[in-house]
């Protein structure tokens, strides 16, 4: 297994890019807001003029949006990289891609762009889960606090959710959307799980949809080589009280309590609520009893 490093802590006054290599921007305002909360820390910001473009559901062609990732990742004025938003798009860009020589700098984003944070761990370079352009405005002040805390290479304090048993373990934390992980297993792009603990949130699924990617991870065999399982915020995942149905967290509990691993969930991670930064690659241990999630 590869253990992959932080970039160089960022400085303010450090330039940063930002890219949109999934969906296209929808709502400007809470774009700028996010941009406006980094210049605030005194970085600056490199954003050209096709951050309004879009092409489909798409924030441009996917030559377009790869070519505006490698002008980042190479382009040695920028030391981080910001996604603008999630969304769908970003698994095509891995298409027939090899990330540039030397690339070490920070990618942060969460939802869709997760198929690049994964992929980039195998690089050895550690990026952040952690919020987009479009939603970093409305966290709250201790998370806002934490990511910057992260990038400047600070400690980062543990998170706290309800712990299922299964004792401590240690092991190489591999955040990111369920959905988007579920269709990386078997790529190349999908990192050794070996002794990982993942670290799973979603939006907008339906507990059946649920049950349908947990139980192929099940059917992979791929969490029997996992050292632990740490879950975020299921958002939007129940159906209308007429459908007859298990709640997310029914099914969460009903495909992953009898696999004899920590477990740790209502962490606060994901869409829709406080998404606390998580970096990529890194070590951490899961402590299944007490419901802790502790970095460093």
């Amino acid at each position: 297994m590869i253990q992959p490093q932080l970039p160089a802590p960022l400085q303010p006054g450090d330039r940063l890019g930002v890219v949109f290599p999934s969906g296209r921007l929808r709502d400007r305002e809470p774009f700028l807001a996010g941009l406006q909360c980094w210049r605030d820390h005194g970085y600056k910001i490199a954003a050209d003029d096709t951050w309004h473009r879009g092409w489909g559901y798409l924030a441009g062609s996917d030559g377009d949006r790869r070519q505006a990732l490698l002008d980042a990742l190479t382009n040695s004025e920028i030391k981080g990289i910001l996604c603008g938003r999630g969304g769908f798009g970003a698994t095509r860009l891995l298409e027939d891609w090899a990330w540039p020589a030397l690339a070490g700098k920070w990618l942060i984003g969460f939802s869709d762009i997760t198929a690049l944070l994964w992929s980039y761990v195998q690089e050895g370079v550690a990026g952040v889960h952690g919020p987009v352009l479009t939603t970093l405005a409305a966290e709250p002040p201790w998370s806002r606090d934490r990511l910057f805390h992260l990038v400047q290479g600070k400690s980062l304090d543990p998170l706290d959710g309800q712990g299922w048993g299964g004792g401590i373990v240690t092991g190489q934390l591999l955040p990111g959307n369920l959905a988007v992980a579920t269709h990386l297993i078997h790529t190349r792009h999908c990192p050794d799980l070996t002794g990982a603990i993942l670290a799973f949130e979603d939006v907008g699924e339906a507990p059946y949809r649920l049950d349908r990617m947990l139980t192929q991870w099940r059917q992979t065999g791929l969490l029997s080589q996992v050292a632990g399982i740490a879950l975020g915020r299921f958002s939007r995942c129940q159906v209308e009280p007429s459908v007859p149905s298990f709640t997310a967290e029914e099914v969460l509990g009903d495909r992953l309590a009898d696999l004899g691993l920590p477990i740790v969930s209502g962490l606060p991670f994901g869409h829709e609520g406080v998404n606390a930064a998580l970096p990529v690659g890194i070590m951490a241990t899961l402590d299944g009893d007490r419901g802790q999630l502790i970095f460093g």
